[in-house]
């Protein structure tokens, strides 16, 4: 019979503390179509380039850019940049919160002793000088999680940690993509500055050419005149450009934490493509979860719907416990000896009555969050959805045809200037 009772005890004990009052989590729908488009202008096959085409999300940034100068100036802002420096401390202030939630699962065990010197004409031991030594080990008041609130709580930090963590990529994601287009954009400016040095040089053999030919009779005055303007517009054009390039340096610099070594700089657009090309060009929309800024948003989720049980199990009885073991006697020397020890276990319960709408008002607090979460994730999923290069109009054009078309005419010294963004294709957080 005793048996049977303690088998009770200890099932209905495990069956309280399996109890979890936080609402089963489900994803939301998310506001984009299942599949990316398809027709001409999103490119054909599996590729938008030859060969064997990549999975974005798997492609570390190391693999993606392939210019050995700007992986360098990269790895350069990745470890000095100021604002990734403060994501990492976030990450680090978030990781010490949950251990210090996750620490109230368990009990703390303390040690601890007392001396006590008293001196009473109504001391138990008679009138007179009573010392009392004490020492022992135990718990004081651990809450006894039955209905998970305490889980919940823990659960809700850690959820918290690992959105810092995402945060955090999305930031490195970021800088990395800043970064490139920087790089990319003064290696442009570059181009253009030497193009239109070229062209002074050339306008400026012009402009001698019909000035001798004016003072010969030759030509007229209207051709000098228009010389003189197409040199004095090269030279104007090299004065912005250099500008440009000086800006183009500054803002790099800026984003690197550092200066940048001269030897990592671009002298002109690279002639071969400083990233890869072969993205495929029909991938699924569930891909855009595993993007930090997306990963982060159901992080928060995830954590306000934990905060939701935490706040339905404070409707519950709270239970707590406080036990102690050790030793105590009336003089030091025979502290520990025989017949000096004591244990004392202190169980309480409480459960709220009357707290004039305490707890019914923090209950839809976590919901407000719940929904703040949401709607962004959904927009940050739209959003992520239009920028993915294997979505927009027109890229397979660009890869297979406008680029090279485009490099030849630099070549042949046309100004043109290249600032295709390098945002949102491929995996930047490895």
């Amino acid at each position: 019979m005793h048996n049977v009772k303690a088998l009770s005890v200890i099932t209905l004990s495990l069956a309280l503390a399996a109890c979890d009052m936080a609402p089963k989590y489900v994803r939301p729908q998310l506001a984009v179509p299942a599949a990316s488009p398809q027709g001409p202008a999103y490119g054909a096959g599996n590729g938008l380039g030859s060969g064997a085409a990549i999975v974005p999300a798997d492609t570390a940034w190391r693999d993606f850019f392939t210019d050995a100068r700007l992986a360098r100036v990269i790895e350069t802002a990745l470890a000095n940049n100021r604002d990734l420096r403060v994501a990492l401390a976030n990450v680090e202030q978030a990781r010490a919160q949950y251990r210090v939630q996750r620490a109230d699962l368990l009990p703390g065990v303390s040690a601890g002793g007392t001396a006590t010197y008293q001196d009473s004409p109504f001391s138990l031991a008679g009138s007179g000088r009573t010392d009392l030594y004490q020492a022992q080990v135990g718990v004081s008041a651990w809450e006894v999680d039955l209905f998970g609130r305490v889980r919940n709580l823990s659960t809700a930090a850690q959820e918290q940690y690992f959105a810092s963590v995402e945060t955090r990529n999305a930031a490195q994601t970021a800088l990395i993509a800043e970064t490139a287009n920087a790089w990319l954009t003064m290696a442009a400016d570059q181009e253009r500055l030497r193009i239109a040095r070229d062209l002074e040089q050339a306008f400026g053999e012009t402009l001698e050419l019909n000035r001798a030919r004016f003072a010969k009779g030759i030509a007229s005055e209207l051709e000098v005149r228009q010389a003189q303007t197409s040199y004095d517009a090269a030279r104007s054009t090299i004065a912005e450009t250099t500008t440009l390039v000086a800006q183009d340096q500054n803002a790099l610099n800026l984003l690197a934490g550092t200066t940048v070594p001269a030897t990592d700089l671009p002298e002109s657009f690279p002639a071969a493509d400083p990233t890869i090309d072969n993205l495929p060009g029909n991938i699924a929309s569930d891909v855009l979860l595993r993007r930090p800024d997306i990963a982060s948003a159901e992080h928060q989720l995830l954590s306000a719907n934990a905060n939701i049980g935490a706040a339905r199990a404070a409707f519950f009885p709270n239970i707590s416990l406080t036990a102690a073991f050790g030793s105590i006697s009336l003089g030091l020397s025979n502290l520990f000896g025989s017949g000096s020890s004591f244990w004392s276990v202190a169980p309480t319960a409480s459960l709220p009555i009357f707290d004039f709408g305490k707890n019914k008002g923090n209950l839809p607090m976590p919901r407000r969050p719940m929904t703040r979460c949401w709607r962004p994730m959904k927009r940050a999923c739209r959003r992520a959805f239009a920028k993915s290069p294997t979505r927009s109009p027109g890229a397979a054009l660009w890869g297979n045809s406008l680029r090279p078309k485009c490099r030849n005419a630099t070549r042949h010294g046309l100004p043109i200037r290249s600032r295709k963004p390098v945002s949102g294709r491929g995996s930047m957080a490895s």
